[in-house]
């Protein structure tokens, strides 16, 4: 089921849950998500000091394990499923014509894989959620965490995002 709701002004979010286990396991998955993407969009957005003009489109989708592993095999030759796979369609800082989207790109999350790094983590499968789509929200606006220091300013974000979510630091026991 797609459900495209204008989240602000300049925000467009398409929540598509393509498995069910999402709504039986979390029932305000879709609205848990929404929140975690425009949250990260916005702060994200004001950490780069872009400004778009523009609406800003981003796609979320709840999928599962054997979705995420054929994209996974398709998109980077890893015959293996992951917790999030972000797919970038532009830019964020590049120059749009005018009246143009900018159109970001999708975040996927894998069910079984979400469900089970939460319970090994000990740590509330929303609150596993919410992180899982603002660091992929996060990716699409260009942060990555290739280096040490790029994984510390992307972290630091991920747990101002959070905070502001209501969910604690997820490194708190991992730094």
């Amino acid at each position: 089921m797609t459900d495209a709701a204008r989240l602000a002004p300049e925000l467009e979010l398409s929540v598509e849950t393509a498995c069910l286990e999402w709504r039986r396991t979390c029932p305000d998955c879709e609205r848990l998500a929404s929140e975690a993407a425009e949250t990260a969009l916005l702060r994200g957005l004001a950490q780069r000091r872009i400004a778009p003009v523009s609406p800003v489109v981003l796609g979320l989708i709840l999928t599962d394990d054997a979705e995420q592993r054929r994209l996974n095999r398709q998109h980077r030759g890893q015959d293996a499923s992951t917790n999030v796979l972000a797919f970038s369609a532009a830019d964020a800082a590049a120059p749009l014509p005018p009246a143009a989207p900018l159109l970001l790109g999708d975040v996927v999350l894998a069910f079984e894989t979400v469900r089970r790094e939460a319970a090994e983590q000990r740590k509330p499968f929303s609150h596993h959620l919410r992180h899982l789509v603002a660091h992929g929200t996060l990716h699409l606006l260009g942060y990555d965490h290739e280096s040490a220091t790029e994984a510390a300013a992307m972290e630091s974000l991920e747990c101002e995002i959070l905070a502001l979510l209501g969910v604690p630091d997820p490194y708190g026991d991992t730094m």
